[in-house]
């Protein structure tokens, strides 16, 4: 079978998927830990009954470090097992709150009809795109888009977590990142998560932000839009486990393959069950 007919049904393929399972993040087992104890790391996909493991081959993965609190960073690519009971698994040994980050190559490709994907930008809030495909006129064609996946897990080791600025409130440089301006470890019950959102290093505003409970994951429980310096604030009960995503897209040059290039980024943790 040649590339053409390869990159067709692998296009045909994945616009029988819904435009809105587009979810993916690390999900460590346990997010609290004991120092030096074994974590379980699965990738996971989507949400609702469309949730589950990512296929994604271990080729596509450019960067899965561990930040430690003091700043160290481990390389974790040699503790990938993909497809096995788990993804990848690591154990952490320094207390405090660790920062896990995944991120894959831009050479995924993907399509859908001209309906479903015009519905999948409104869904995303992706309001650039729109007005570029109402501004070439193209809002009746297929729409094309490359993308990569930026995804952040937050682990704690012990049973505390500062309240001090660290690894966790300070930018890891991917090209689509959420940072959290407090840890989330270290909030009061139900207080007020502030975070920022950054588009290749800069203040990213009028994106759109989603928190959802892994546990019951259908819909979102909590959605706003960015506003000029890239911030937004959610509440965030103590309990159970949470991600937070968010997408954006810029146009291509018109002799490109696609139309768009596409980053998501995704921020997950979670807290211990209550004894």
């Amino acid at each position: 079978m040649n590339m053409s007919a390869c990159l067709a049904g692998a296009f045909l393929a994945l616009a029988a998927l819904p435009a809105t399972a587009h979810d993916f993040w690390l999900q460590p087992a346990p997010y609290w830990t004991a120092p030096s104890m074994p974590v379980a790391l699965t990738l996971q996909v989507g949400h609702g009954p469309y949730r589950q493991r990512s296929p994604i081959p271990a080729r596509r993965i450019a960067r899965f470090q561990a930040m430690a609190p003091d700043g160290s960073v481990t390389d974790l690519r040699a503790r990938l097992h993909l497809g096995a009971s788990s993804d990848a698994d690591t154990a952490l040994a320094m207390p405090g709150t660790h920062v896990l980050a995944l991120e894959t190559d831009n050479r995924a490709l993907t399509s859908l009809p001209a309906l479903r994907f015009n519905d999948y930008l409104r869904a995303e809030g992706l309001t650039p795109a729109l007005d570029e495909r109402e501004r070439t006129h193209r809002t009746d064609r297929d729409g094309a888009e490359r993308y990569s996946r930026h995804a952040k897990a937050l682990v704690q080791v012990g049973p505390s977590a500062s309240t001090a600025a660290s690894t966790v409130t300070r930018p890891l440089g991917m090209a689509l990142e959420i940072v959290p301006e407090r840890n989330p470890y270290a909030l009061p019950h139900a207080d007020a998560l502030p975070v920022r959102v950054l588009y290749r290093g800069q203040a990213l505003p009028g994106a759109l932000v989603k928190l959802t409970r892994l546990e019951h994951d259908e819909v979102p429980v909590e959605t706003h839009r960015t506003d000029a310096a890239g911030r937004a604030t959610f509440t965030v009960p103590a309990q159970g486990s949470w991600l937070l995503n968010v997408i954006w897209t810029r146009p291509l040059p018109a002799d490109d393959d696609v139309d768009f290039e596409t980053d998501f980024a995704s921020l997950a943790f979670g807290y211990p069950a209550p004894p």
